[in-house]
């Protein structure tokens, strides 16, 4: 896994300096379509690629000059990061007197990634560091990630016991890390995931079918034709969302954001079911090229607040701010 994540790294063109905080609707889709292209493929290695890329603008964005340089270099040696976020129940991550203790959980990444940015506890609030897992590895408890998919993620729940942990390695003033349009806005990376997997669905179906003489059915085809419809329109999501972001302000490139992840999110729950229905059970067995990115697509759509995006999208509706036009 390492070393696909390396590779998928190198290939989207981010092994020296990732984009930081691109300005144009361009720049942000030469970020978004490597994380569509790897969806496509492989949705865990996705999930990993979406992490690094989130880690690496982070730094950029709120490191200083120091943390910059030295995340740079550590990109050109082949450094792989993740932003692990999610608390560990009774167990908050701590930083106190520049020793961390207690945990994460939901860490993608654990055991392949070289760095990770974990966001702690202090006394001024939420702080973000950054840490060398060589140099301060945590205790992984690999037992609790028993999923039905996206367990090639390496999603496991982490542990620090009086790490010491120095100036340089804590990323800008505390608080930081939910700092918008950049933290809601985010959420564009991982819906662009969950769209090259609809596309992956697509291009298993139809190649199942074509090898089994199958496409030509009336029904096989018609389902074919909303698979693409599927595809294309959460790729459309993305798109306009992502122009958005950069031509609209304030709460309505946010509500446009979770407009797309929940088009996506149901296109996708959509996509899975036609899939399905035209694989038959031939989908069902682990070592067909369908069911990994069924049960993968369907563990990763499970993303935190999916109601909280529906009243945002609502409410820009309400208030003016989303608008249907061509």
């Amino acid at each position: 896994m390492a070393a696909q994540l390396r590779g998928a790294i190198a290939a989207a063109g981010w092994a020296q300096n990732p984009a930081a905080d691109p300005r144009t609707a361009q720049e942000s889709m030469a970020i978004l379509k490597p994380l569509y292209t790897q969806g496509r493929t492989d949705l865990p290695l996705g999930r990993l690629l979406e992490g690094h890329v989130d880690a690496t603008q982070i730094v950029q964005r709120y490191g200083n000059e120091a943390q910059i340089g030295g995340l740079r270099q550590a990109l050109a040696g082949g450094a792989m990061l993740g932003v692990w976020n999610a608390a560990l129940p009774d167990e908050p991550l701590l930083l106190e007197q520049g020793l961390l203790n207690g945990g994460k959980s939901y860490a993608s990444g654990a055991g392949v990634l070289t760095h990770a940015l974990v966001t702690a506890q202090e006394a001024g609030g939420t702080r973000l560091i950054l840490i060398d897992l060589a140099d301060t590895p945590p205790v992984i408890d690999r037992s609790w990630w028993r999923m039905t998919g996206m367990q090639r993620s390496e999603t496991h729940q982490v542990r620090w016991s009086n790490a010491v942990i120095e100036a340089a390695g804590q990323i800008g003033d505390a608080n930081v890390y939910a700092t918008e349009p950049f933290f809601s806005g985010g959420a564009l990376r991982f819906v662009a995931v969950h769209a090259g997997g609809i596309a992956g669905l697509c291009d298993r179906t139809r190649d199942h079918l074509v090898a089994t003489g199958r496409a030509d059915d009336p029904f096989q085809t018609a389902r074919l034709a909303e698979l693409f419809w599927l595809a294309d329109t959460a790729a459309s999501f993305v798109r306009r969302a992502a122009v958005a972001f950069f031509e609209t302000d304030g709460e309505e490139r946010l509500a446009r954001v979770a407009a797309a992840r929940m088009a996506v999110a149901q296109a996708a729950e959509r996509a899975i079911d036609i899939a399905q229905n035209a694989v038959g059970l031939a989908g069902h067995f682990v070592d067909h090229p369908l069911a990994a990115m069924i049960t993968d697509l369907s563990v990763y759509l499970r993303q935190p607040a999916p109601d909280a995006q529906r009243l945002r999208v609502g409410r820009a509706v309400k208030d003016g701010l989303l608008v249907p036009a061509l």
